[in-house]
Formats: C-alpha cells, structure tokens, sequence
C-alpha cells in the first residue's frame, strides 16, 4: 500500500475523457485539481461521478473555473492568468491528447486536428510547470508519420520538447498485468523535473505490483468470464430498461468472482445494462458465428475470410470473446466484439467491467454515434473505449506516491495561492471478499 503524507499530491487532468485516469489516482488517494474535457458527454460522466454531492471521490475544483466542457485551447486562451498562479502548485500534470490519429485502429493521419492537441499539452506544462508529467496514448503515438517530405514521430517530438526541464521515461505496458480484464498495450510517459532525482518509476511500479494485486485480492490474469459472468442474460434474466424505452436491459443478481466483487463494492445494481436491439436473423448468425469460432479456435481474434464469405460479412474486426482470457482492446465500435456465449455484442456495462470502471460509475450522453459526428462527439462506448482502465491509474498513483510524497511541491505552497481549499479524499466503499 502507498505510504501515507499529510497533504495529498495534487493533480490536474488534460483530456479528462469520462475520468477513468482521475479516479484511479483519487483511489490512491490524490487530489485532483480540476479536469478538462471538451466534449458534453464525457463531461457529463465526469460531473455525474466526480463533483456530485455523494460522489466517493471529488475534484476539489477551483472557483474560477466553470464546471463545463472547455477544451485546452479555450483555457489556456481564457485563464492563462489563473493558471500562471498555479505554477509550481501543481505536483503532476496528467492526461492523454486523443489517439483517433495515431490509433493502429483506425487510419493514422498526421494531419488530424486531434494530434495537434498534444502541442497544446506541452504549452500547459510549460505554464504549470508540475513536478511531474504522466501521458498516456494508444501504441502508434511511437511510430513515424510521413509529412510531406519529412518524417515525424509525436513521442520523440515529445520527449525532445520535455527534455530540457525533465528527465523523460517511457514505457509500453500491457495492461492485464494489473488485474485488468483486457490484453490493452498502452504508451505512457513519465517525466519528472530533473532537480529532483527520481529513480525509475517504470522500475518501481513493476517491483510493487505484486503488493497492489495482493492489496485488491486479485490474481492476473482477469478472465473475460471472471469479469462479466455475472451480467449474462442467461442468469439474471432481462427487464425493460429503466433509461431507454423500448429497448430491454439484464437485470443484476449480483457478483460472482472476485474481481466482480471489487467492481460491484458499493453498489446494488449497476446502470448501463441496456442490451442492443439485435433482429431474429441477426441472433442466429451471431450464434453460430460464436459456435463456429469455439469449435476453430479463432476467439479473440477477427473471424476468418471462409466465416466472412460463409455470412456475407464486410467487417474486418469482428471477434468472439474468449471467455478463459482477458479480452482484445475494446474499441469505440460496439459490434467488434460479441459475447462468449450469448449471441449478441456487450453493454456499456460489460466493456466497462473489461476496463475495470467500477459499477457505480454511471455513463452519461448518447450510447453510439455515427457518420461525420465520431469525430465531434463521445458518446458512451467510445468515452469507455478512451478511458485510461482506473487499476492501471491506482496502481500508477500509489508507485508515484512512493516517490514523491516527501518532495511534494505543494506542500510548501499556501491553500490562499491555489485559490481552493484541499481536503483528504474520502475512504472508497470497502470491497467484500
């Protein structure tokens, strides 16, 4: 476990998405500052679960700042001031610019306006000037883009713009290590100031890890079935969805494993269950597609060109889980992926279980979008899709914790100049064995 300070490090989150990075560093007992996130749906998931009255865990949020969407460009462009008192105050700068253009996914595009957030990013460290600098982004942020008559490479720009102030590290990371049901390989960024001398926390973290995993009572790796088993139709049953008419959604009986255990502390029954709305036709090609792949052993990995051909399918990316392994990466599409056993695609609440949200944590906004609009909105596959998994940030919080909690810059700094009261993160919700 962490050791324990007086004062919590402060963080501020850049590209807060639906706040899966913030809630696992408040569960290792860190205050966030305040969050950014442009887009109304993630920031409604955000408020709903991180500045609620009866929220567990809360941004502190200073009076300056209105609780709403904004981008980077419009702060940086409307509160420069605010933020220049800020700096030194801050001990880490989080967040990860959107992948949309880097992502292996889908078709990587130097030239999308999304990359050119991550400049933005830098100008924000250059103004907080925070002890540290955790960036997460998708695996093709590493690789070279070819720009017209030149080549360019995000992660070394990065590393080159940092350099000068910080010490850089940077690390691909499988995610499952950490108890997450997903086989999600992530880039992430460290970056302390230099005159601090931190040793590898990359090193640190993976020395650690066996301690968090004892402290959450779970063994790696997470089954996609120890994850989700108990959200299946054919245990609780379905009932009309208690959000959305006309659809139905599966009605909870409660945890079985215990990882869902974990997930389900606190919380009676889970929201974001509604089921999709799939045809008679849809179902039994969805079933024998799940049988076909059982009995050829082609689970989670795209079905084949004679299953394609044999379904008149057009979709690469189509995948049956495996319910005896942790799932490939979620993506914002929810008909990539269909579950194990019932012939159908997941809840929001299924993938949020891969992505270790706890139940609690309710999704707000539109369930899909489509044409012109995935690049101008986030509904709530995609917002889960994006999230940093909040294990992988607790267990990065606690390693950072360890070493930086007695060089903590806002110890020395007054409540009067961060211009907000910091108190202690409440307790979360005690998990069950």
């Amino acid at each position: 476990m962490p050791k324990e300070y007086k004062k919590p490090l402060i963080f501020i989150d850049a590209f807060a998405g639906c706040g899966g990075l913030s809630l696992g560093l408040m569960q290792a007992g860190w205050s966030g500052c305040f969050a950014i996130e442009r887009d109304k749906f993630a920031f409604a998931t955000l408020k709903a679960n991180l500045l609620a009255k009866r929220s567990p865990y809360k941004y502190v949020w200073p009076d300056w700042l209105p609780q709403e969407p904004i981008g980077i460009v419009e702060l940086l462009t409307n509160y420069r001031a605010k933020l220049e008192e800020l700096s030194g105050s801050i001990d880490v700068l989080v967040g990860g610019p959107p992948c949309q253009g880097f992502s292996s996914a889908g078709r990587r595009q130097h030239d999308d306006p999304r990359n050119q957030l991550f400049g933005s990013y830098l100008n924000l460290v250059d103004i907080i000037k925070p002890k540290a600098v955790l960036m997460e982004n998708v695996r093709g942020f590493t690789l070279d883009f070819n720009a017209g008559d030149e080549i360019k490479n995000f992660s070394q720009a990065l590393k080159a713009q940092l350099s000068d102030a910080y010490t850089v590290r940077e690390q691909l990371l499988d995610l499952s290590i950490f108890g997450v049901p997903q086989a999600r390989t992530r880039y992430f960024v460290l970056a302390f100031r230099s005159e601090l001398n931190v040793p590898d926390a990359f090193a640190h973290l993976r020395s650690r890890l066996p301690s968090f995993l004892r402290s959450i009572q779970l063994t790696t790796p997470v089954s996609s079935a120890s994850a989700i088993s108990d959200l299946e139709i054919s245990r609780g049953g379905t009932q009309p969805s208690i959000e959305t008419k006309g659809f139905e959604e599966t009605r909870y009986a409660g945890p079985l494993t215990r990882y869902q255990r974990l997930m389900n502390a606190g919380c009676k029954a889970p929201g974001d269950l509604r089921l999709a709305r799939h045809t008679e036709s849809i179902v039994r090609r969805f079933k024998e597609i799940i049988e076909l792949s059982h009995a050829e052993g082609r689970l989670n990995i795209s079905i084949g060109a004679e299953m394609r051909a044999r379904f008149g399918l057009k979709k690469m990316a189509l995948r049956v889980l495996d319910p005896d392994r942790p799932s490939p990466t979620i993506t914002s599409m929810p008909d990539d992926l269909l579950h194990y056993s019932e012939p159908r695609t997941l809840t929001v609440r299924e993938n949020a279980r891969l992505q270790s949200f706890p139940d609690w944590y309710s999704f707000q906004g539109k369930y899909t979008t489509g044409g012109h609009r995935r690049k101008q909105e986030v509904p709530r596959f995609t917002q889960v899709a994006n999230a940093v998994p909040p294990l992988v940030a607790r267990a990065i919080g606690e390693t950072l914790t360890d070493l930086l909690g007695d060089k903590s810059l806002s110890a020395d700094v007054s409540d009067s100049r961060i211009n907000l009261r910091l108190h202690r993160i409440q307790e979360g919700p005690e998990i069950s064995t």
